[in-house]
């Protein structure tokens, strides 16, 4: 019997994170006693053009909120503040708000030194917006973001009557290379998991597969794993079935998620034996 300590021992896990951004799912889910194979589906670098977003950092003191929904978008927003020798912590009466989706998120945000005002109970931009409603009539807010990420969320900060003004911070890239033997063992099926912590990660392995057709394949003898909705959602419209789901969107909660639907499994088996 498997003890609760190592539900996931003999499990292979593909971690599709980048590597500045992966140790703490890998040591999860290594602690459960998974084999974790990583192959990094994306890459992170300063925007081409940093104009737009230093010019919000030079003008930080008119905005009255700082909307950060990634860690990401924290650690350059961050990077680029100190590039540019602008003061951390100016006069409180000069200092937006910030706010934060996700616990992991808010711990990046208290981590660079700023001072986290809000975090969202749930753990997407749109909950974000709805939380905020009443704080951000009339108000305006700074959303640094990647430069791949959608329009739902300035449309629900708009919906909620706040002034928004995007910024890219970071663009998101495919890897330049990618390991052939692991990507041999996931056309072979010769894993478990598959995890994805952001739709780029989930259509750059479709484009290296050369098919989505095939990632649809694969997701019905291999376990396919989402942090969070959006990153869920993005991969059941491309046609993926989608069987784990973590409702928090950090490291631990993926882990949580995954060792969750081994446990269900190995509980539904034993039932079922006479």
């Amino acid at each position: 019997m498997v003890s609760a300590e190592k539900l996931l021992a003999g499990k292979r896990i593909v971690v599709t994170r980048a590597p500045e951004q992966a140790q703490d799912l890998v040591r999860a889910l290594e602690r459960l006693g998974a084999e974790v194979i990583l192959l990094p589906m994306v890459a992170f670098a300063p925007p081409q053009d940093s104009g737009p977003l230093d010019r919000a950092l030079r003008g930080l003191s008119g905005f009255d909120w700082v909307l950060f929904t990634s860690q990401n978008a924290v650690r350059f927003f961050s990077r680029r503040m100190s590039e540019l020798g602008l003061e951390r912590n100016p006069p409180h009466s000069a200092a937006p708000r910030m706010a934060a989706v996700g616990s992991a998120t808010a711990a990046a945000v208290a981590k660079e030194g700023f001072h986290v005002d809000y975090v969202a109970r749930n753990t997407t931009g749109e909950s974000l917006a709805r939380e905020l409603r009443s704080s951000l009539v009339g108000r305006k807010a700074l959303l640094p973001r990647s430069d791949r990420a959608d329009a739902r969320l300035p449309a629900a900060l708009r919906e909620s009557g706040a002034d928004v003004s995007e910024v890219i911070a970071y663009r998101t890239a495919a890897p330049e290379a990618l390991d052939p033997a692991i990507v041999a063992r996931i056309r072979g099926g010769e894993v478990d998991v598959i995890a994805f912590a952001s739709p780029s990660a989930f259509h750059n392995l479709s484009a290296a597969m050369g098919s989505n057709s095939e990632l649809v394949a694969l997701s019905t003898h291999v376990r396919f794993a989402a942090i969070g909705s959006s990153t869920a959602r993005a991969m059941r419209e491309a046609g993926v079935a989608v069987e784990i789901e973590a409702s928090e969107a950090s490291a631990a909660g993926l882990a949580r998620a995954v060792a969750k639907y081994y446990e269900s499994r190995a509980a539904t088996t034993t039932a079922r034996r006479p």
